[in-house]
């Protein structure tokens, strides 16, 4: 009997030992099992083969010649009966390189990816998931969307199946395929934190509503899809938000349905056309809602209307709240503008209103942004980014120039500033460039065009426009 006991209790402490920790793993695997967690494995098989690597090279100009003096005069201090030292003359140029992601949407070689990939691009080369490398050319590019569409000379290929953006939820699993870090076909999930997302960095002219996921997104991931678990493409993934470079569970989205619509512009004719009301909005708060008499904050609240815009035309007023364009209701100010920009200019539209107690619907004629020099046909440069001035420029929006003359021939307005030349010398965010090195700047072509020909070195003069007042300033290049 004793001996039976200890067999038993020998028998309970291996268990104890080894069989317990196995017991719960099986446990732990039949709980997932029994969670109904999505069924990430079969989505990223069915989908990698659509999924591009994308790496690109431009030659960016070297400012060489006061270092290369510099270095000259140091060999000859160095030297022991002070003569001169040549050294071979440096290069006029180097070579920059960058990644990013794509994905195929047609079988003869069209392929997705963000503006910011591929801008100013010398060469593009793209990488398919069984190593065949292409070279591909940029059939468009259009930097408000921040959407691109290349092509390679291949066919036979795994198109992607695009889902509807609006039927997005919140709390949905999503999941990312891309190259973070260059780091190719990697897999990312998680789930959709928001919608109609306004990112502040893309400036006050923003046609983007973004899904903001929680998916780790790092550089590198850049235009690569985000699909839902039906396998669909309901986002282009486009930016986060971090304060280290790396991700912080914030990352933006373009939505797909805002996606094909520039898609195809750009397909037929290289560039985009997209539709302006005129007015000034901002958000509804809890304030607004109740002194205007909604039962809940909603819409967009017209703070302004540009004199001769299409929205006075229809009759829109200041302190109006738009309820709705063209039937799709507007629950953020952020969705006006990215619903305007999807519709063609010329186009008549329904903007539904509350004024002052009672709801209106306005019939409007959506006009024309401003041309789009930003949007590109072919392998120009469609950007002013990584210029000597160390600046960014946006086109003038329409109605700015009315009550400042010295506008009347167009500018363009300073939309980012980085140290260098320009902050130097006291250029601001928000100015308007008129001229630059004596040359009128009428739109963002004519922008990238002087600044291209400016000298390395030297004193150059911008006239800028600053609260309705002109004043020129001297930049120094060196």
């Amino acid at each position: 009997m004793a001996e039976h006991q200890w067999h038993a209790r020998r028998a309970v402490g291996f268990f104890m030992s080894f069989g317990l920790p196995v017991l719960l793993t099986c446990l732990s695997v039949t709980a997932v099992a029994q969670s109904g967690l999505p069924d990430f494995v079969s989505l990223v098989e069915a989908n990698s083969p659509s999924i591009v690597n994308i790496t690109t090279r431009q030659e960016v100009p070297v400012r060489n010649s006061s270092r290369q003096r510099d270095i000259e005069e140091l060999l000859r201090q160095l030297q022991p009966d002070g003569e001169s030292a040549e050294i071979p003359e440096l290069p006029p140029t180097r070579p920059r390189g960058g990644v990013g992601s794509g994905f195929i949407i047609s079988d003869d070689g069209y392929i997705i990816t963000n503006h910011h990939v591929v801008a100013n691009a010398d060469r593009i080369t793209v990488t398919l998931t069984d190593r065949r490398e292409y070279i591909a050319d940029i059939i468009g590019s259009d930097e408000l969307s921040d959407v691109a569409l290349i092509r390679i000379d291949a066919t036979g290929l795994n198109p992607v199946i695009f889902g509807d953006s609006e039927q997005v939820r919140v709390g949905e699993w999503v999941l990312a395929i891309g190259s973070p870090f260059g780091l190719e076909f990697s897999a990312a999930a998680g789930i959709v934190s928001a919608k109609s997302r306004n990112v502040p960095s893309r400036g006050p002219a923003n046609y983007v509503s973004f899904i903001q996921t929680d998916v780790a997104i790092n550089q590198g991931n850049s235009g690569g899809p985000l699909f839902n678990l039906a396998g669909e493409v309901i986002g282009i993934n486009s930016q986060i938000l971090s304060s280290t470079g790396g991700s912080n569970g914030i990352s933006f989205a373009i939505p797909s349905n805002m996606a094909l619509n520039v898609i195809e512009q750009l397909r037929e004719n290289g560039t985009v056309a997209r539709g302006l009301l005129g007015v000034l909005i901002k958000d509804v708060d809890h304030a607004l809602s109740q002194a205007f008499g909604l039962n809940r904050p909603r819409g967009a609240f017209v703070d302004e209307v540009q004199p001769g815009s299409p929205a006075e035309r229809a009759g829109v007023r200041t302190n109006d709240i738009v309820l709705a364009f063209n039937g799709t209701q507007i629950e953020q100010s952020a969705q006006l503008p990215f619903y305007v920009g999807q519709v063609r200019p010329g186009t008549q539209a329904v903007l539904t209103v509350m004024r002052e107690g009672r709801q209106l619907d306005l019939d409007v004629v959506v006009g024309a942004l401003p041309s789009n020099d930003v949007a590109a046909s072919g392998a120009s440069r469609p950007s002013s980014r990584g210029n000597s001035l160390a600046l960014t420029v946006t086109p003038l929006p329409s109605g700015a120039a009315d009550d400042v003359p010295e506008l009347a021939d167009g500018g363009v307005i300073i939309d980012e500033l980085r140290d260098g030349p320009a902050r130097a010398a006291g250029l601001a965010s928000g100015d308007v460039i008129v001229t630059l090195n004596h040359q009128p700047i009428g739109s963002v072509a004519d922008f990238n065009r002087v600044v291209e020909s400016l000298p390395e070195e030297g004193f150059v003069a911008v006239r800028v426009v600053r609260n309705g007042r002109g004043t020129t300033l001297v930049v120094e290049l060196r």
